[in-house]
């Protein structure tokens, strides 16, 4: 029985995703912008209470019925937004856009994995060799050094961490699509995740930065575009699964990688490698075996 590789076919769903990931792969270089001139937490803390306020705008009439299970829901999913958004700003402190969406996009060969751990269903042979390339990406990412020593400097390690709550989010909003009521969940999740950005600067030692119209801007410009990602991935991810939805995000990186070399950054060869074999891992992982019967 000879097999055959079989891709997804698009539907309104994940042609959504796909134009909702070109604007996720070009807030990685506002966001390294706005660190020149702001701490990453109080960004952080800015940035999604801007969306929250702006959901709650759109959303004001449904909010008067919330429920319980609305407010859970949106806390955990807010909770993983604010990890990993606030280790990924983190990380962006000390590496360019480009390299801190390659890393990123880690996230989604962790996402068959992780269900095999919540849910135990064992993701396909494919998701594991994705991996393995994504790995070697990494590596290439992080410098002929990182080849030597396996070490990684303190930006890319915060980043890599951010990977574990991003595919956590992409889980949870699965696990609680169809439960819940779409306005109320991302008003409570984007508010959630603002508000932990700013009580975390204390913990921090952060402080206030001094008024600048650059890191205001690029909060306004992103709470916009958060609400969008996160309005839009909450609707689509009722009937797209989470693992078809990791390949649509794999474009992510490469989004991020074109509009940052328009912006004058330049990756070395072996960086680009990487961030190559990162994405050639994304999508390995999401390629499935199907097999034919053989004609009797």
């Amino acid at each position: 029985m000879p097999s055959t590789l079989r891709w997804m076919r698009l539907r309104p769903q994940e042609t959504a995703l796909i134009a909702i990931t070109a604007v996720w792969g070009s807030t990685f270089l506002l966001v390294h912008w706005a660190m020149q001139h702001s701490g990453p937490w109080f960004f952080v803390g800015i940035r999604f209470l801007v969306a929250g306020l702006i959901s709650v705008v759109i959303f004001r009439r449904v909010l008067h019925g919330i429920r319980w299970r609305d407010i859970g829901a949106g806390v955990a999913i807010g909770v993983m937004i604010y990890l990993g958004y606030g280790l990924q700003t983190v990380g962006l402190q000390t590496i360019d856009s480009s390299t801190s969406a390659f890393i990123t996009a880690m996230y989604v060969p962790l996402v068959p994995l992780a269900q095999w751990a919540v849910f135990r269903k064992r993701p396909p042979a494919m998701a594991f060799i994705g991996a393995g390339l994504a790995f070697i990406g990494l590596v290439l990412i992080a410098g002929p050094d990182a080849l030597l020593t396996l070490t990684l400097g303190a930006g890319e390690i915060a980043t890599m961490l951010s990977t574990l709550p991003i595919a956590a989010e992409i889980i949870l909003i699965s696990v609680f699509a169809g439960r819940i009521d779409l306005g109320r969940i991302t008003v409570i999740q984007l508010l959630t995740a603002g508000m932990l950005g700013l009580l975390t600067m204390p913990v921090t030692g952060e402080s206030v930065p001094e008024f600048s119209w650059i890191w205001v801007g690029c909060a306004v410009g992103l709470g916009a575009a958060s609400c969008l990602i996160q309005l839009t991935m909450n609707w689509a991810q009722k009937s797209v699964s989470p693992t078809r939805a990791t390949i649509i995000y794999a474009g992510e990186p490469v989004w991020a990688g074109i509009i940052g070399r328009i912006a004058g950054e330049r990756l070395p060869a072996t960086a680009l490698i990487g961030g190559a074999l990162v994405v050639l891992g994304i999508l390995a992982s999401e390629l499935k075996l199907v097999r034919r019967r053989a004609r009797e």
